[in-house]
């Protein structure tokens, strides 16, 4: 038995997860290597959340110059630079990608490049060479699911990372397979760039998990702005013609089919944990059949030294998520006090208006037997809002009503996933709609909707007729 190690942790991925594992523990005295097989940064600083935010600013910036018009400013002669704008996306990725290089570096974090495989649960072979560590984080996190039927080609037929390369000229038609956060992203990117958008998702609501008012409200912006959607609709299989992708579409409730013609076809289903070529079976680590590597709340799996952080150990898969569970393994490993306790994880769909939400739904916390009260507060009744011409949405607050404890919040609006730190807090303190109403707010912000959401729980907000 191995009693002297190279490392004292090896993390395998150098995603967001595995980079803050990789850096936490250097900073915390261990002799730290991080393993990658592609690109420093992973998926959600190369092909995910950073360079698709680029494309959505960019995309926004397109729909405001739009809307200047109508406080007086108009522009002319102005055109969309395909190659350029992929360019300035890559540049982004490459000063974050390289600034994470950077840190390595500068924390001694050893930076081990090519496929790993488990070869026992303490050794690792990394291309050419094996590499031993007393304690190993899995954090290989997932990729695009794929859909029967339908072959990406990364071309006309796309995943999430094919689609990050916007083609010129911009495609006409545009498919959206999938209703969630990825699926309307991408369906707001390219509406703003010019394509004729539609979504489809399989289930009978898009954005699965939010509360169902934020949904409503979200969809009626959705499709207003152009982004036509239908649920309850699957697509079965897609032929490319030379007049464009022909796609079978099958309605889930009457069975109907038709076939209709677009010119680029995304593929946003979902994604699944990714662990091929890494063999976690030699090293003990139990794998489920959906391809998860389960761990506690110390991060640990069913091998104690062995842990799993991030997309490859359990939904959601979120980058934010992800660092948190990275930051607690290291700490474990290090003989910290540490596990992952989050009261609630917010998600985002970073659209315009922004989908943003922490903590339960409305049906969830009655489900969950609490008898719930609600304050709602229209970004339409602020002034804010309505200097940035975005007043569509509200901010939704449930609490419970004996006690006024906040249970979640959900923010349909502009810039919602900035506001949504405020109610994060005040869930993990335990905080009170009263807590939140009793704190001044700056004026004029949006963040005064939160503010009048809590007010509004108990009927006493000023700028809405409080019924």
């Amino acid at each position: 038995m191995i009693k002297s190690y190279d490392f004292d942790v090896l993390v395998i991925g150098a995603g967001p997860g595995g980079y803050h594992a990789a850096i936490r523990a250097a900073q915390l005295g261990l002799k730290t290597a991080c393993v990658e097989r592609e690109a420093v940064g992973g998926v959600c600083l190369n092909w995910g959340c950073i360079p698709t935010k680029a494309l959505l600013h960019a995309g926004e910036m397109v729909h405001e110059s739009k809307q200047a018009a109508d406080f007086g400013l108009t522009f002319s002669g102005t055109s969309l630079n395909i190659g350029k704008l992929n360019g300035w996306k890559e540049g982004i990725v490459k000063k974050l990608t390289g600034g994470v290089s950077g840190l390595f570096k500068a924390n001694k974090v050893t930076l081990l490049t090519g496929q790993a495989s488990f070869v026992d649960d303490h050794t690792v072979k990394v291309g050419d060479q094996t590499h031993t560590a007393a304690n190993i984080i899995i954090a290989t996190g997932s990729e695009p699911a794929t859909l029967p039927g339908i072959t990406v080609d990364q071309q006309v037929i796309v995943d999430s990372t094919g689609a990050l390369n916007v083609p010129d000229p911009i495609p006409g038609r545009m498919l959206c397979i999938g209703g969630g956060v990825i699926g309307f992203e991408f369906a707001h990117i390219y509406n703003n760039l010019g394509s004729d958008v539609k979504v489809i998702e399989f289930l009978p609501t898009v954005i699965p998990g939010a509360d169902t008012d934020a949904v409503a409200a979200f969809r009626k912006s959705m499709e207003k702005q152009g982004i036509k959607v239908a649920t309850q609709t699957k697509a079965n299989r897609a032929e490319k013609k030379a007049d464009g992708v022909h796609v079978e579409l099958e309605d889930v409730k009457t069975g109907a089919k038709t076939v209709e013609v677009y010119d680029r076809v995304l593929v946003a289903i979902g994604r699944r944990p990714r662990t091929d070529g890494l063999n976690p079976e030699k090293a003990g680590v139990t794998v489920t059949d959906r391809g998860f590597i389960p761990a506690d709340r110390k991060q640990r799996t069913n091998v104690p030294h062995i842990y799993a952080i991030g997309d490859v150990a359990s939904n959601p898969m979120l980058a934010h998520k992800a660092m948190k569970e990275g930051l607690v393994a290291a700490e474990v490993i290090a003989g910290k006090p540490a596990e992952q306790d989050a009261v609630a994880i917010p998600g985002v769909v970073y659209t315009s208006p922004e989908l943003a939400w922490v903590g339960l739904t409305e049906a969830e916390a009655k489900e969950k037997g609490y008898e719930v009260k609600t304050g709602n507060f229209p970004f339409a009744a602020s002034g804010r809002a309505m200097t940035l011409q975005s007043t569509d949405g509200f901010v939704k607050m449930i609490v419970e009503k004996d006690t006024d404890l906040l249970l979640g919040v959900h923010i349909v609006g502009p810039h919602a996933s900035d506001m949504l730190g405020e109610a994060g807090l005040a869930l993990e303190m335990a905080a009170t709609a009263t807590d939140i109403a009793l704190t001044i707010h700056a004026h004029p912000t949006l963040g005064e909707s939160v503010l009048e959401a809590a007010e509004a729980v108990h009927k006493q907000a000023i700028h809405i007729v409080n019924r």
